[in-house]
């Protein structure tokens, strides 16, 4: 662990902890050594440092004679603490300037400005935290579904550092045994059995492979897929995302080409966020401005993590959709076939008619007909079945991509054994997944690193 051996953090920090603006309180966040020195000056109703922590007082916040407001301070001693230190946290009156005040006064008593996620990683730096604890705190802040707020509580409580230092430990053992070998190279002994080894790389590498993979849901759990309902112009994509948002967002008509920019909303659907994206119909036209608009469309296939084909299946022919089916597939896009406008003709018609194509959803998007039946297509079609947040489930980009390195060597020291390498290659491969999985936890860091990491947090974080 880092630990204290960072420099710069031992003074004492303000901030505000709740959201800036206007509210009925605001809490007024003091942490370090000096954190309850600072308060004494400007609360005159306790000597603080005589009561016991855990506790709140009720007062009078007063600098140089004048009551700025009238507060409860709530006492938080070190070690006992968020971060292992000294917190006093100051609720007040919800007006800024009665915030700035007091955050003043507090600065001129002896505190800083606090920085960027400051609090927490003061957490981290003292041991309350590891590191994937500490950065789920700022999952959990931004979390805003249902699945994004268990996936972060999952993490903050544990779960994913408990799998990393069990594999970590396992390593270390035979990593200490056959560093031991080399110093009795002479007598040509093993300490570490080979079999034994064998077993652990290989359930360390489905371990590993398991959490990498699982990053493709992680992502999708964290920050939404975006979702591109595309079409020819009239196939009703306005409708059916007014459909799936139960309101009109869109401007609906029989004109075609009235959707002329992309219209973006979202949509919770079982926990997942969906970001859909209304785009203009594609279709070759002479208006300057729809034409732009059909530059977008193109533009949001590319980056869309799934798109909607929605089509008429009274206008479209088996021979188009065929085309159009094609040129996602050489493309590689994501799709799903949409047939629209089936209460018109009849389903059994319509499936007849597109026979040769599989996995078309037939709806009616004006008639609310089988829309459940497409929203549980979409989840399927990003997250490969249920969701099941309880698991361990990787959503930083960071982890994944240290997670990448520890497979890279797990696979080499599994050639090592195979290839019946020396102890001292195996000891490298093994030491560099250790040092990989040390780098997610924290337990191999830097400060530049941590600076980073932390500065992506709001202040009184």
């Amino acid at each position: 662990m880092l630990g204290n051996n960072l420099t710069g953090y031992d003074d004492t920090i303000v901030a505000l902890a709740t959201a800036p603006g206007i509210g009925a309180i605001a809490v007024i966040r003091l942490n370090g050594t000096k954190a309850i020195d600072i308060c004494n000056k400007l609360f005159p109703a306790k000597d603080l440092h005589q009561q016991p922590g855990h506790t709140l007082h009720f007062g009078s916040i007063v600098e140089n004679g004048r009551t700025i407001d009238e507060v409860v301070v709530s006492l938080y001693k070190a070690p006992r603490s968020y971060t292992g230190e000294d917190i006093v946290e100051i609720s007040c009156h919800g007006s800024p300037y009665i915030q700035q005040q007091i955050i003043d006064a507090c600065i001129h008593a002896g505190a800083r400005m606090a920085k960027p996620g400051e609090y927490t990683m003061r957490a981290f730096l003292n041991g309350k935290l590891d590191l994937t604890q500490a950065e789920s705190v700022a999952d959990l802040i931004a979390s805003n579904s249902a699945a994004s707020h268990q996936t972060a509580m999952q993490q903050m409580r544990g779960g994913f550092s408990k799998e990393l230092y069990a594999l970590r430990e396992q390593l270390i053992s035979f990593s200490a045994l056959i560093e031991l070998e080399l110093d009795f190279s002479q007598e040509d002994v093993e300490f570490a059995d080979r079999t034994q080894l064998y077993r652990l790389i290989n359930e360390a590498t489905e371990v590993v492979k398991h959490l990498v993979d699982s990053f493709r849901m992680g992502n999708v759990i964290k920050n939404g897929v975006n979702t591109a309902i595309v079409g020819k112009p009239n196939a009703g994509k306005s409708t059916l995302l007014n459909t799936l948002l139960n309101e009109n967002r869109a401007i609906v008509s029989d004109i075609a080409g009235t959707t002329r920019d992309t219209i973006e909303e979202v949509l919770n659907i079982q926990g997942v966020l969906f970001r859909l994206i209304d785009t203009a119909g594609i279709r070759e036209s002479a208006d300057v401005i729809e034409s732009i608009g059909v530059q977008k469309t193109m533009e949001k296939i590319r980056e869309a993590g799934v798109v909607l084909y929605l089509f008429d299946v009274n206008e479209t022919s088996l021979t188009e959709l065929q085309a159009q089916v094609a040129t996602f597939e050489q493309e590689g896009v994501n799709y799903l076939l949409i047939g629209n406008k089936t209460d018109i003709a009849g389903l059994p018609a319509m499936e007849a008619k597109f026979a040769g194509i599989e996995g078309i959803l037939f709806i009616s998007a004006r008639q609310h007909e089988h829309i459940q039946e497409l929203k549980d297509r979409l989840v399927h079609k990003v997250m490969s079945g249920d969701i099941n947040t309880e698991d361990t489930i990787v959503t930083n980009a960071r982890h994944y991509a240290a997670l990448q390195e520890v497979l890279k060597a797990l696979q080499d020291v599994r050639f090592g054994l195979d290839s019946q390498l020396p102890g001292d290659l195996l000891a490298l491969d093994i030491r560099r997944c250790l040092h990989y999985l040390g780098e997610i936890t924290g337990q191999i860091t830097n400060e530049d690193q941590l600076d980073f990491i932390f500065s992506k947090f709001c202040i009184g974080k």
